[in-house]
């Protein structure tokens, strides 16, 4: 039977955990050795320390705060952001991180994977996905048929393109696509496609996060979740969204393995252990706090 980790996460910048919307329009929520020692005694099964703008500020990751989460939290940590190389994995590893998470790098060489999980082992890399649903899938494509789009389909070009381009998007595994820099930089890549080279390359884990969900708390996207847990056999994290503990549940049900939230727990809202009675309740198995 499928046991569903609960894991907090702490996006850092500049040595802080900050939580925003899509991404955006950061606000503080605290030190992350602190919240991390909370969610710990509180029962979480793991957390997570990204570090969002270590890749677009083109600077190392976290290695103190790894340190520092070591000798306080006592159950296992993923910290990312900004590694590059296996030495940049090796330092905050021999620092007391757990698991290593990569995107942007693992994105521009996709070789780094393979060099990470053979040196370090499967188990210790996570690759994480941030994705945003494409301009004429889901939600985009409904509001393509309104406003300024509906008027532009009455052209000629318009009509050809919506003929072509658009039922090109509708097919499977053409609605997400990745981004990288802490969700500055489109990248063409398929979300989906991406998760499945990611497990072929070696990654234990992904972490999935939806662009457009992260901090709006509408819930996960589950469509999103859905697709990437039924293309690869290793653990899925969703991300991105959660604003009830229903959403938890949610995720889970779409195949999540984990699921991660921030602003519930940042902002004493709920408790780890709250989180997971409230799983359990629903029939979903859970490890005990």
């Amino acid at each position: 039977m499928r046991t569903v980790r609960v894991i907090p996460c702490m996006d850092v910048d500049a040595g802080r955990v900050v939580k925003g919307v899509r991404f955006v329009d950061l606000v503080d929520a605290g030190d992350p050795v602190a919240l991390a020692a909370r969610y710990d005694a509180q029962g979480a099964d793991e957390v997570v320390f990204l570090d969002i703008t270590a890749s677009s500020d083109e600077r190392h990751t976290m290695v103190e705060v790894a340190r520092r989460a070591a000798e306080e939290v006592f159950i296992p940590f993923t910290v990312g952001g900004g590694i590059r190389s296996v030495a940049d994995a090796r330092r905050l590893l021999r620092a007391g991180a757990d698991k290593v998470g990569v995107n942007t790098a693992a994105v521009a060489r996709p070789d780094l994977v393979g060099e990470l999980a053979a040196e370090f082992g499967a188990q210790c890399v996570v690759v994480a996905i941030d994705a945003r649903r494409r301009a004429h899938s889901g939600d985009a494509r409904r509001r393509a048929h309104s406003g300024d789009a509906r008027r532009r389909a009455h052209s000629g070009d318009a009509r050809q393109r919506a003929n072509s381009g658009d039922a090109r998007q509708r097919a499977p595994g053409l609605g997400f696509e990745v981004h990288t820099h802490g969700g500055r930089r489109a990248t063409g890549l398929d979300a989906v496609a991406w998760a499945r080279r990611c497990e072929a390359l070696g990654a234990g884990e992904i972490l999935l996060t939806s662009m457009d969900r992260d901090g709006t708390r509408d819930g996960f996207d589950t469509e999103l979740t859905r697709a990437v847990a039924d293309a690869v056999g290793v653990p899925v994290v969703a991300s991105g969204g959660v604003g009830t503990l229903d959403h938890l549940v949610e995720g889970a049900r779409a195949g999540a393995d984990a699921v991660l939230a921030a602003s519930i727990f940042h902002f004493g809202e709920h408790t780890v252990a709250e989180a997971k009675a409230h799983l359990a309740a629903h029939g979903i198995t859970v490890r005990p706090g």
